[in-house]
């Protein structure tokens, strides 16, 4: 019976190391979850700094560039056009001038009363008043002026020319301008900022019609 005893199978005990290695396994479980939430931390940090460099960037290069608005008259239909002779040259001219304030700043336009002299040969022969306004943001403000030219007070000799112009059927106006204002972005950045009108035109005195009209 002794025998049988000392013949029976004991299991070898535990020294611990299947032990350790699982604590070893939790410990580089937790390790790895660590590096991961700071990897994610550190890309979440990297993409929101480009964010705002974006955005600073977008504000200084984009919105923050002031421009002159465009100052400009378009093309209009003639109400009444009587001319003279190439022997006694003369002209009156009436038109609904379309003025056109084009504003391509992120900020609105506030300009002063100005007007826009009509001229020939460098000679004054009418003019538009052009009142206080404001131009929007990406936008263009229309202005509808009623004008009359005359080449009354033109002198002898741009009335000479004037002649040889009539004789090929054709008057060449310029008209020129000035708008001084202040665009606003955002309420609190503020620019000073004037701008040029510097259009000639063309008028065929046998169709009574605008024959073409470029602005510089």
């Amino acid at each position: 019976m002794a025998e049988k005893n000392q013949n029976q199978y004991h299991p070898p005990e535990s020294n611990g190391y299947h032990r350790n290695d699982q604590e070893s396994l939790h410990t580089m479980d937790d390790e790895e979850a660590k590096r991961k939430k700071k990897m994610k931390w550190t890309i979440g940090i990297i993409a929101f700094v480009i964010f705002q460099v974006v955005q600073a960037l977008f504000f200084i290069l984009v919105i923050m560039k002031f421009k002159s608005p465009k100052f400009r008259v378009g093309e209009f239909d003639v109400q009444t056009l009587n001319v003279g002779t190439q022997a006694s040259p003369s002209f009156d001219l009436s038109f609904v001038a379309p003025i056109r304030v084009k504003n391509t700043n992120w900020g609105p336009f506030k300009y002063d009363a100005s007007t826009v002299s009509f001229t020939y040969g460098g000679i004054e022969v009418g003019q538009a008043l052009i009142p206080k306004s404001k131009a929007n943001f990406k936008s263009t403000k229309k202005i509808s002026v009623n004008v009359t030219l005359s080449s009354t007070n033109l002198p002898t000799d741009i009335k000479s020319n004037l002649g040889n112009e009539l004789s090929s059927e054709v008057i060449t106006l310029t008209s020129q301008g000035e708008l001084k204002g202040k665009i606003t972005v955002m309420f609190m950045f503020k620019k000073k900022k004037t701008s040029q009108m510097n259009c000639t035109m063309a008028i065929n005195t046998a169709t009574k019609a605008v024959q073409s009209l470029s602005c510089k």
